[in-house]
């Protein structure tokens, strides 16, 4: 399993909390806040490997 995995994660307070490994990226999140901040996160890394690797990623 990736140690720097991102995921969302509800808390007890009806929010969600989303983070990379045990680091807390952002809290107090709805469920909709935060797939979607999870999911630019991803976009965003997948376009950085994408440049990295020569490739144009749209």
């Amino acid at each position: 399993m990736n140690t720097d995995a991102i995921r969302v994660r509800p808390t007890q307070d009806g929010t969600y909390t989303v983070y990379r490994g045990s680091l807390v990226l952002v809290s107090g999140l709805t469920r909709a806040q935060a797939e979607l901040y999870e999911a630019t996160i991803i976009q965003q890394a997948r376009k950085a490997a994408a440049e990295a690797a020569g490739r144009t990623f749209h």
